[in-house]
């Protein structure tokens, strides 16, 4: 059985532990393959690659998640072995990342008139290097006493529908696949039970280069699960996993490694890109 885990984020993003930090815990933690996919951000990569060189039975695979738009909400696709010194992805991620900023900044201002105030300051510290996300104003609100949980603060102020809740550019999930494959990576819709019309959907972005659905991942019931994993078959499709770990100390968090991925599913993503995965 090979560990895996092939979503994970670090301080690039909105993760608390930096790359070394989680390559050092995979290896640990007995994993032989996972997937560095901060949020709009490829920052975290390079030094992840750098730290694995130390773990030779530990294989890092360069990846990123970014938000796309669709009507009523928003889709997560997931890049696998990416080139993160592509210079059209750079440029889309940082102009991305630039919106988040000034999102993260309106939402401040936004919870100061309903009362809750943080500190920008403060929101930024908790951000460090990486680009400023919700969790990280979550943190802000409960250090402030605003919420009790990092949930509460999402389900009471910062959900996609919450009052200081602010919208960001986005691109379609189309152009974001179409981005992803330029990038010479493997495009995969990230977490997608709650998408409307999947099939529909799915067969929209396969004509554009999606290669996988994420079926294996955090805290989907073994029905979903099966489901999903029914559909990336019927559809030729990789059926991708992981723990979408963060690091925040929630006590309902996914443990990185958490999720178990079948070795077959892992063999057939390396296979796509010629190479072959960890014995």
């Amino acid at each position: 059985m090979v560990k895996t885990d092939l979503h994970l984020h670090t301080t690039a993003s909105d993760g608390r532990f930096s790359p070394q930090e989680l390559v050092k815990s995979a290896a640990s933690l007995g994993l032989a393959v996972i997937a560095i996919t901060d949020h709009d951000s490829v920052d975290g990569v390079a030094p992840a690659l750098a730290a694995a060189q130390e773990y030779p039975g530990l294989r890092v695979i360069p990846g990123v998640e970014v938000s796309t738009d669709v009507p009523h909400g928003e889709v997560h696709v997931l890049g696998y072995f990416i080139d993160h010194r592509d210079p059209e992805l750079m440029s889309v991620l940082e102009r991305l990342r630039n919106s988040r900023e000034l999102r993260a900044e309106k939402m401040v201002a936004k919870l100061a008139d309903l009362g809750v105030p943080v500190e920008w300051q403060r929101v930024r510290e908790i951000a460090g290097r990486g680009s400023v996300g919700r969790p990280h104003i979550a943190q802000a609100l409960l250090e402030r006493g605003h919420v009790s949980s990092l949930k509460e603060a999402f389900a009471k102020y910062i959900r996609r529908d919450g009052p200081a809740y602010v919208e960001r550019e986005k691109m379609t999930p189309e152009q974001m696949v179409e981005l992803i494959a330029k990038a010479g990576g493997l495009p995969v819709l990230a977490h997608p039970s709650n998408i409307e019309h999947l099939e529909e959907f799915i067969t929209r972005l396969q004509k554009v280069g999606l290669v996988g659905i994420e079926a294996y991942y955090n805290d989907y019931p073994q029905k979903v699960v099966k489901y999903l994993a029914s559909l990336a078959s019927k559809y030729g499709l990789v059926a991708s996993g992981g723990s979408d770990y963060h690091g925040l100390g929630n006590p309902d968090e996914t443990p990185m490694g958490g999720v178990a991925v079948p070795v077959e599913c892992v063999a057939k993503l390396f296979a796509l890109v010629g190479q072959k995965a960890p014995a």
